[in-house]
C-alpha cells in the first residue's frame, strides 16, 4: 500500500496539473476572443488605440462615450494600418506603466467625472510575446451620467456613435442632467402657465378616461367627483405646489387631455408629434402608407386619444381569440396585454425634452414603437426585468389608474411572454443616437388558426346558406367582442368589412344602443367627432 504523504503528493501534482490546464484553457480563451476582435475591428463598443508613443490621451474621450452610450472595450496596443489592425507589441513594463496611468487619471477628478470600472475591468493581457492593456467602461447608471471630462461638462462630454466618439451638445448635456434628477423632478409633473381646464383641456377626452375609470373602480372615492378639476388633481393632470404656492395643469395633464392646438402651443409643447404608420399588403412603390394616425385636424390628437386609436389598429395584427372562460369569451390573450404594454412603455417613457417624437409603425411582418430619449436602465437590465425606472410618472399613474400599465418592472415580462405564446420571434431592442430614439420591434409571425372550418371541395345547392337573421346576429356578437375597449364607428365598420356607415348606424349601432347592448362614450353630445361606442352587456342578443 503507498503510504499516505504519497497519495497526497500525487493529489497534489495532480491538482497543479488540472489547474495548469485550466489555466492554458482560460488563456486560449482570451487569446481567441482577443483576436476575434482585433480581426471584427471596431465597432461601437470597441475601441483599439496605439502606444507605442505613449500613453493615448485621446482615451479619456473614448472613456467618457462609452460611459454615456452602451459601455465598451478600450484596447491599448493595437495600431491600424492599411485597414488592418496590428499588436504594437508592448512590453510588459510599459503595460504596467499604462495600467497605472490610467488609474491614476480614472481616480483624478480633475480628470474625469466619475470612476466607473473596476479593479479585474483594466487587464494586462500577452499574445505571442505582444502585450495589451484591456480596459472594459461600463455604461454609467443614469443618475451619474452625464460621465465628462476635466471640471466642466459643458463641451467636455462625449458619446458613441457607430465607431467613432462625437462631441455632445450643450442639450444633449443638459437631457442627461435631467434624467439624472428624474426621480425628484420628473418631466411631466412641471406646471404649464397659463392653461386652465377652461381653455386647454378637450373635455370629452376626460370624461370618457373618467368613465372608463368608473366603470373600472365603480366605489372608488373619486369616482364619485363632481368637480373635474378635482379629478384631474387626483390623477396628477392638475398640481398645486405647496412650496411656490404655483397651481395649474401639469405637462402630463396637458398632454393627456389636452387640444390638438392648446398642446403644441409655444407656452406648451411646440414640437409635440404623434405618428401611427401602417403599410399592409402593397407592391406599390407610390403608397407611402395604407394607413396613418397624425394630428391632421380631425380629432384631438392627445395621447388618451392617441393611445385608443392606436391600440384598436394594432391588436388587427393579432390572432383572434378564441378561449372561453365558462359561457363568456375570453377578450384579449396575452399578445394583447405585450402590444398594450409595449404601446404604453413608448409613451410613458419619452424624453419630453429630447428631439423627434413617438413613432408606431405596423407592416406585414413588425410593429415597432419608437420613443425619443436614451434608455434610463441597459437592454440587459431591461429585458431582465423587475426594476421599473420611469421618465415621466403621471403619464404612467394614470395609465395604471385604468389597468393599462406595469409599475414594478413587469410590462417587459408581459412583453416577452405574450409573443412567446404566440411562438413569434422575441421582441427586440435597439438605441440610436443623433437623434436619440429607443426602438422596441415586435415581430409578427404567422398566424395561427384554431379549429379551422374544412371548406367541402365542391358547393352543392343542398347546402343550406347562412340566412340573414343568423349573420345579422353573428355581427352583433362581433361588435359586443370588438368593443369591449371603445371603439369609433369607422373601426367597427372596417373590422366587420362593410362600406356604408349609414346603414352600420341604422341597423346595428343605433338598435344596440336602445337594447342596451353598446353605450356611447359622450352621450351629451351624440355626433361628436370623439364618438366611441363601448359594450355595456357581452350576452347574445
Amino acid at each position: 500500500m503507498r503510504p499516505h504523504y504519497q497519495n497526497e503528493v500525487v493529489l497534489s501534482r495532480n491538482r497543479r496539473q488540472c489547474n495548469a490546464i485550466i489555466d492554458k484553457n482560460r488563456m486560449t480563451d482570451i487569446r481567441r476572443k482577443l483576436y476575434a476582435l482585433v480581426q471584427k475591428g471596431e465597432s461601437a463598443e470597441v475601441e483599439f488605440k496605439s502606444a507605442r508613443g505613449g500613453f493615448p490621451g485621446s482615451l479619456w474621450e473614448t472613456y467618457s462615450a462609452f460611459a454615456n452610450t452602451n459601455g465598451g472595450t478600450i484596447i491599448l496596443g493595437v495600431q491600424e494600418k492599411d485597414g488592418k489592425f496590428l499588436f504594437d507589441g508592448l512590453s510588459e513594463e510599459t503595460a504596467l506603466k499604462y495600467k497605472k496611468n490610467f488609474w491614476d487619471n480614472a481616480h483624478n477628478r480633475g480628470k474625469v467625472s466619475v470612476c466607473l470600472p473596476h479593479e479585474q475591468d483594466v487587464e494586462i493581457k500577452e499574445i505571442d510575446g505582444a502585450y495589451l492593456l484591456v480596459c472594459h467602461i461600463p455604461r454609467a447608471e443614469y443618475n451619474m451620467r452625464p460621465v465628462y471630462l476635466t471640471t466642466n461638462p459643458i463641451g467636455n462630454t462625449y458619446r458613441r456613435n457607430h465607431e467613432g466618439d462625437y462631441l455632445c451638445t450643450d442639450a444633449e448635456v443638459r437631457r442627461m442632467f435631467a434624467d439624472a434628477e428624474h426621480e425628484s423632478h420628473p418631466q411631466d409633473a412641471i406646471i404649464r402657465k397659463g392653461f386652465t381646464l377652461e381653455n386647454a383641456i378637450d373635455l370629452p377626452s376626460l370624461h370618457q378616461y373618467r368613465q372608463l375609470f368608473t366603470n373600472l373602480h365603480p366605489t372608488h372615492p373619486w369616482a364619485k367627483l363632481t368637480d373635474d378639476l378635482q379629478f384631474m388633481e387626483k390623477i396628477g393632470a392638475y398640481s398645486h405646489n405647496i412650496a411656490t404656492g404655483e397651481s395649474g395643469i401639469t405637462r402630463a395633464g396637458l398632454l393627456m387631455f389636452g387640444q390638438s392646438d392648446m398642446i403644441t402651443n409655444p407656452a406648451g409643447e411646440p414640437y409635440y408629434f404623434v405618428d401611427y404608420q401602417e403599410r399592409l399588403y402593397t407592391d406599390d412603390a407610390k403608397v407611402r402608407w395604407t394607413d396613418r394616425i397624425y394630428p391632421d385636424g380631425t380629432w384631438e390628437a392627445n395621447l388618451f386619444q392617441f393611445y385608443i386609436r392606436v391600440y384598436n389598429k394594432l391588436i388587427q395584427a393579432l390572432p383572434k381569440p378564441f378561449k372561453l372562460v365558462g359561457d363568456e369569451r375570453q377578450e384579449e390573450t396575452a399578445a394583447h396585454d405585450a402590444v398594450r404594454e409595449a404601446l404604453i412603455n413608448c409613451i410613458v417613457h419619452q424624453d419630453l425634452n429630447a428631439t423627434g417624437n413617438i413613432v408606431v409603425r405596423r407592416t406585414e411582418t413588425e410593429l415597432t414603437f419608437s420613443n425619443p430619449g436614451m434608455m434610463l436602465v441597459s437592454k440587459q437590465q431591461y429585458f431582465k426585468g423587475g426594476r421599473s425606472i420611469c421618465r415621466n410618472p403621471t403619464l404612467q399613474k394614470m395609465f395604471m389608474l385604468l389597468g393599462k400599465a406595469e409599475k414594478a418592472g413587469s410590462g417587459v415580462d408581459k412583453i416577452l411572454a405574450g409573443w412567446k405564446e404566440l411562438g413569434w420571434d422575441e421582441p427586440k431592442l435597439t438605441e440610436e443616437v443623433q437623434p436619440d430614439y429607443v426602438v422596441l420591434t415586435l415581430p409578427i409571425g404567422k398566424i395561427p388558426q384554431e379549429n379551422p372550418i374544412r371548406k367541402p371541395h365542391k358547393k352543392t345547392p343542398q347546402e343550406n346558406p347562412i340566412r340573414k337573421s343568423d349573420k345579422k346576429e353573428q355581427r352583433i356578437l362581433q361588435i359586443i367582442d370588438y368593443c369591449s375597449e371603445p371603439r369609433t364607428s369607422s373601426e367597427i365598420l372596417a373590422m366587420l368589412d362593410l362600406a356604408d356607415k349609414k346603414n352600420l348606424m341604422e341597423v346595428y349601432i343605433t338598435p344596440m344602443i336602445t337594447e342596451g347592448l353598446l353605450s356611447m362614450t359622450e352621450p351629451d353630445n351624440p355626433t361628436s367627432r370623439n364618438q366611441m361606442y363601448v359594450a355595456t352587456k357581452a350576452e347574445k342578443p
